[in-house]
């Protein structure tokens, strides 16, 4: 008989936590947390780890502008987990991870105001769009660009569109909830 020696934890249903990383090194402490995780078999603990980025137009010193991707919250990861006491010092004693972000290093879950405003949980769209419909890009670098959808994908919540950008067409993955049929 196997015996489970890891505490009861309070909640079963995972929530967001924000953790504080060494400035310059987030993907690194990603890539290191994603390893203590399948090392200690917390997989049934930890289900995302993300190093929220968005793609920003820059304009180099030629004048080609080019789409490149930005951290939004440099110095900060997203964990999508079930917390418990257990844990904590696996996660805190991770390299590159400096601790959790909430009152003397205690985790504070993210409110659901936050976690919509971040879209960290988009929610399910229910939409008619097809391809070949047009829409309008609303929010993000391609905000007021108008596109023909190419495919849908439902599941994700995801669509891919053309737009002209930078004198061609080219196709851009985007939420559902950031387009709108026009026309």
């Amino acid at each position: 008989m196997v015996i489970d020696e890891r505490p009861k934890v309070m909640d079963e249903k995972p929530k967001w936590y924000v953790l504080h990383t060494i400035s310059g090194y987030e993907n690194v402490a990603k890539q290191n947390l994603e390893m203590v995780v399948k090392k200690n078999g917390l997989e049934d603990r930890v289900f995302d780890i993300i190093c929220p980025e968005e793609e920003v137009i820059e304009t180099k010193d030629s004048g080609k502008q080019v789409v490149v991707k930005q951290k939004v919250l440099p110095t900060y990861l997203l964990v999508r987990m079930i917390y418990g006491d257990d844990i904590w010092h696996r996660i805190v004693g991770t390299r590159g991870i400096t601790g959790f972000v909430g009152p003397k290093g205690r985790p504070l879950e993210l409110t659901e105001q936050e976690i919509m405003q971040m879209r960290l949980e988009t929610p399910k769209v229910d939409t008619s769009l097809q391809p070949t419909d047009t829409v309008e890009i609303m929010g993000g670098p391609f905000d007021k660009v108008t596109g023909t959808v190419l495919e849908i994908d439902a599941e994700n919540s995801k669509a891919k569109v053309s737009v002209e950008m930078f004198g061609r067409t080219t196709p851009i993955d985007v939420d559902l909830d950031q387009i709108r049929k026009i026309g």
